[in-house]
């Protein structure tokens, strides 16, 4: 297991455990949210990059 799939474990694990969502939007600010959290419990920074989708 590399080590973002490691970190995806944990997030789904800890973070979005038992939660249900109605759309794609709503999971990925569950997701970003969660790994801010890691980041803050765990002393790294995070850094998000929104890519041209054109």
């Amino acid at each position: 297991m590399n080590p973002i799939e490691g970190e995806w474990h944990q997030l789904k694990a800890h973070e979005i455990v038992g939660q249900m969502f109605d759309n794609d939007y709503d999971l990925a600010c569950a997701i970003m949210t969660g790994i801010q959290a890691r980041a803050e419990q765990s002393n790294y920074k995070v850094e998000r990059f929104i890519f041209n989708s054109t």
